[in-house]
């Protein structure tokens, strides 16, 4: 089966729209990467993790890698990348690190490894328990790359842009602390598509789509493919079916309310918004490039562990 990728256009973004070319499936990339300067990221609070990654340092360095450990809120980790003095990067912890990770490697198109030191870890390719046998691959290049799409997210007033922001998972634009409905327009391509009454409307990645937008009932969608997912959150006599665009399409939300609306970036604090400023929303030139080990059915085989870990089904202690 082969998907679809977009080229550029104008589009009613006022960005580059997409003409429709083959795209095959996987979107995975031969690995030509000489893997010699590591940074080995962690979650400055999390429990346990500084030993656990002077222990995967200690590993590396043995097999010749120069290896720094920085937490992902080093104020000089960003120009170390942009300067290009990391080949890689390894992030140890949960899925929120992988997420800060993946902020700080895409724009620079570094490959990123997620080693899992938290609960769920969807986004992570190795247990705590397997480092040590799949990191001598790494060293060899014995991996692949998995190119995640990212979206675009704009906030503009009026002809004012406000913000703009690389999206990994998911965009919400929902209620702020008022336990009300707000109301959301949702256009596409410039063509209304629905006028949400809801707690929220996400705009999500493919990768996303394990995150919030599973929670309120969004399918689940292969990492590999290029689309935009919408889903309500709690529609009330409203459109509540997940809407599936194509990854050229862009997509506006405007929110209305008689109380406060915010916007929040894969899980980030809220943005407040007025009434009609618009969250646009395209695929971003940038993608996240995931090291990859195992074959691409790796995700599928994945699917039914992680769902036994649901802590209402007693998967977790």
């Amino acid at each position: 089966m082969s998907y679809f990728h977009h080229l550029s256009f104008i589009n009613y973004c006022g960005h580059a729209r997409s003409l429709i070319v083959r795209y095959n499936k996987g979107d995975m990339s031969n690995n030509k990467h000489n893997i010699k300067r590591v940074v080995i990221t962690v979650h400055p609070k999390m429990s346990g993790v500084d030993d656990q990654a002077q222990q995967v340092s200690d590993f590396l360095q043995n097999l010749g890698i120069t290896v720094e450990i920085c937490n992902t809120a080093n104020c000089d980790l960003p120009q170390k990348l942009a300067d290009g003095e990391v080949d890689l990067m390894i992030a140890l912890g949960g899925d929120g690190t992988m997420l800060r990770a993946g902020h700080l490697t895409s724009p620079h198109a570094i490959p990123l490894l997620g080693i899992n030191m938290g609960r769920f870890g969807f986004l992570m390719q190795l247990g705590r328990d397997e480092w040590q046998q799949y990191l001598p691959r790494l060293v060899s290049g014995d991996f692949e790359i998995e190119n995640r799409m990212m979206l675009k997210a704009e906030h503009w007033r009026a002809d004012k842009l406000m913000a703009s922001f690389q999206v990994l998972n998911e965009v919400v634009v929902c209620r702020g602390q008022v336990v009300r409905p707000i109301r959301i327009r949702a256009e596409v391509d410039g063509y209304t598509l629905a006028s949400y009454v809801a707690d929220g409307l996400i705009a999500s990645t493919p990768t996303g789509s394990t995150a919030y937008a599973m929670a309120v009932g969004g399918p689940i969608m292969p990492p590999e493919l290029r689309n935009i997912l919408i889903v309500p959150v709690a529609p009330h006599l409203s459109m509540d079916q997940a809407v599936i665009l194509p990854a050229g399409a862009c997509v506006n939300f405007y929110p209305s309310s008689d109380h406060q609306a915010v916007m929040s970036i894969d899980g980030h604090a809220p943005v407040s918004l007025k009434n009609e400023d618009r969250v646009a929303i395209m695929a971003s030139e940038n993608q996240v490039k995931f090291v990859v080990f195992q074959d691409p059915g790796y995700f599928y085989r994945n699917l039914s562990h992680y769902m036994e870990q649901n802590p209402s089904i007693g998967g977790l202690k």
